[in-house]
């Protein structure tokens, strides 16, 4: 399986991004590839609207090594694993990384499609972080 690393350096302490990256409500604020609109829990996931319609999301659970992987499941799509990290690299500094999958379903330009719409929220992401 094919996969790409997209990173993003952000000029503040891994433990505010881990913290904001990782609550479910900001995900709109940052993450248009996966929340239009604010998520609505239900049970041990979560609904969200996406831009290819409503999905359930499951997250990593709150921990102290900067993990927020989480699950997508799209409606009629086998459940996706996104893997997703807030890595500290110096004070004040950290680096967002996000492993992209390619899905058995996706040819190159849906593949690529997907790594640019990861870079930019992970540029919003960015933007939100260091505007404190």
């Amino acid at each position: 399986m094919q996969s790409r690393v997209v990173t993003q350096r952000v000029a503040c302490d891994w433990r505010h991004a881990y913290a904001l990256a990782s609550d479910p409500a900001r995900l709109p604020d940052w993450a248009s590839g996966l929340a239009k609109s604010a998520l609505v829990p239900h049970g041990d996931h979560w609904v969200a609207t996406t831009p290819d319609g409503e999905a359930r999301l499951r997250f990593a659970p709150p921990n102290d090594f900067g993990v927020l992987d989480h699950w997508v499941a799209p409606e009629g799509v086998p459940e996706i694993y996104m893997p997703f990290r807030v890595i500290g690299v110096a004070p004040g500094v950290c680096e967002l990384q996000f492993t992209l999958l390619r899905q058995p379903h996706m040819d190159d330009a849906a593949f690529e499609r997907d790594v640019g719409w990861i870079a930019r929220d992970l540029q919003s992401l960015r933007r939100l972080l260091e505007a404190g």
